[in-house]
């Protein structure tokens, strides 16, 4: 499993959970979901949700085990991006 892409956002939307990044997946070769969100919750958690489909139902569903992963890798390459990005903008002053 791995991240193919991802890009930051820190806008509330319309809920109460602050979007972190969007991102899409590659769950094996044969298998890609475009579109995920990484999510904080109110409490300081974060989440991963799978893009919804018409009238907002989820289209995709995983484990409780397998979301966790998905949300922890979601979350490293999320924290290395932003690492990254600072460190770059703090070295070009």
């Amino acid at each position: 499993m791995r991240i193919l892409n991802l890009s930051t956002g820190g806008h509330r939307g319309g809920g109460e959970m602050v979007l972190v990044a969007q991102f899409d997946l590659q769950i094996t070769e044969a298998i890609r979901i475009y579109g995920m969100r990484l999510l904080k919750t109110p409490e300081g958690r974060f989440i991963s949700y799978a893009p919804t489909a018409l009238g907002g139902r989820r289209s995709v569903t995983f484990s409780k085990p397998t979301a966790e992963a998905i949300t922890a890798l979601a979350l490293s390459t999320y924290t290395e991006l932003v690492t990254a990005d600072e460190l770059s903008c703090k070295s070009t002053f």
